[in-house]
């Protein structure tokens, strides 16, 4: 077996060489989890305004369901799912097992959560008041939920980033509901875990080196986010 620096200068090549495969691979993993980020985004944000401002029944258990929904593996969520779209289940009729699509699903289910926790956090972060003067000013409600939106703006944007470092770097749904076809459903994650299985390590190096700036440039990101968000409280 090759060294660990042969083997990474390997990676490194392969990555700069612009490698048609590896890079599917690298679209596939961003264009399905952008997807799923895009599709989830618009419910959280409402569900978690509803949570922050407004007092109904069900709020608390609500809150609670999703904090336990945090815990759930992703696998559990990928075996849920082959069980509703195999051709024996409720949705088999749809053909969506082992496709994008039915990733997508997966990957949104498992954002969803995340995303609504801290988007809650962020808009009990924005004073009530912006709501209510937005209201006296003749705003709309959905130009008031607009107005409120941006005043948490740093805080969301830190949700984005994070929900989305968790769907893009996750494996075990993506196997189960993708299947990991070669060109078609094979992501950065599924495709680290077969090479490593078959003793190919250069590929699935380089496709680690692609998460791990991934991460490095979203939590910087954060970093940034947070810093503005706190220089936006002092002044």
């Amino acid at each position: 077996m090759e060294s660990l620096s042969q083997a990474t200068w390997a990676a490194v090549l392969l990555l700069l060489s612009g490698d048609a495969e590896l890079w599917q691979i690298i679209a596939v993993s961003f264009r399905v989890s952008l997807t799923a980020l895009i599709l989830a985004l618009p419910p959280a944000l409402f569900l978690a305004f509803c949570l922050s401002f407004w007092r109904f029944p069900g709020h608390g258990l609500i809150v609670t369901l999703n904090n336990a929904l945090l815990a759930v593996p992703t696998v559990v969520i990928g075996l849920l799912l082959v069980l509703l779209l195999s051709r024996s289940g409720p949705f088999g009729d749809l053909r969506l097992l082992f496709t994008q699509p039915a990733m997508i699903i997966g990957q949104m289910l498992i954002a969803f959560p995340l995303l609504l926790v801290m988007l809650h956090a962020a808009y009990q972060g924005v004073s009530r008041h912006a709501w209510e003067t937005a209201r006296s000013l003749g705003c709309s409600r959905w130009q008031s939920l607009w107005l409120v939106t941006l005043e948490g703006r740093f805080a969301i944007l830190a949700a984005l980033v994070t929900a989305f470092g968790r769907i893009v770097a996750e494996v075990g749904c993506a196997m189960m509901v993708g299947g990991n076809i070669a060109g078609y459903t094979r992501t950065i994650t599924t495709s680290i875990a077969l090479e490593t299985t078959k003793g190919e390590y250069v590929q699935g190096i380089a496709l680690g080196i692609v998460l791990l700036i991934l991460a490095l440039g979203l939590n910087l990101l954060v970093g940034l986010s947070r810093g503005r968000a706190v220089q936006g409280v002092q002044t």
